[in-house]
């Protein structure tokens, strides 16, 4: 991947930041069979990116209209915060090491996730990494989710940058479609979805870990 001039970067979360959405996957296993729906995990590859609003649509458009989705919101809610209280939540590969790198280039960073404020800066404080990030930008702070290039535009608005020169790292295809859409600098560190053909023309770059990000990024300058 060629060089590039980035002057901030915005991180996506979950899946990105840290391992959850395989736990999340888990919990709406539980909460669908507790439901009696069976097992919904695997719609999640569906509803990546999205916040809470398009997730409940997108609930009801395929398990039916009177899907009681407060009611699985909040069984899954409890599985999701049993598993991470006995388990703890995994932060990625590279995280800690690409966020000293760019605190020591002194290259501004913020959150851009579709994930609630409670728990976007929850998971950031429990981890001990809030301090990095100049703004967290979470999805009720914006009108459209992902694949809206919203959240992605007020990251950089927040952080004072060209979107042109500020980098995007997301898991999602709906994630890169928003940072892309607000003229961002795009590389996927893919998840849960793997296959990024759906999305190689927009991307800039595609890597392992974050910590070929950080690799990347330190052969820069």
């Amino acid at each position: 991947m060629e060089k590039k001039n980035i002057k901030a970067v915005v991180f996506d979360m979950d899946g990105l930041m840290f391992d959850s959405e395989r736990i999340v996957q888990k919990s709406w296993d539980i909460a669908g069979e507790q439901m009696g729906y069976g097992k919904l995990g695997g719609h999640i590859v569906n509803t990546l990116g999205f916040n809470r609003e398009r997730r409940e649509q997108y609930f009801k458009e395929a398990c039916g209209a009177d899907f009681p989705f407060e009611r699985f919101q909040e069984l899954y809610r409890k599985a999701f915060y049993e598993y991470v209280e006995h388990y703890g939540l995994p932060a990625k590969k590279g995280l800690h090491q690409l966020l000293q790198l760019l605190r020591r280039k002194q290259i501004p960073m913020a959150v851009a996730t579709s994930s609630s404020r409670e728990h976007a800066v929850g998971n950031l404080k429990k981890e001990g990494i809030e301090d990095y990030f100049a703004a967290v930008i979470t999805g009720n702070m914006v009108s459209e989710a992902k694949p809206s290039p919203e959240i992605y535009e007020k990251a950089c608005r927040a952080l004072g940058v060209d979107p042109g020169e500020a980098l995007a790292l997301e898991d999602s295809y709906n994630g890169i479609r928003s940072a892309h859409g607000a003229g961002m600098i795009t590389i996927m560190i893919p998840d849960l979805l793997t296959d990024s053909s759906c999305v190689d023309e927009i991307l800039d770059g595609k890597m392992e870990s974050l910590l070929e990000v950080e690799h990347w990024i330190a052969s820069m300058r």
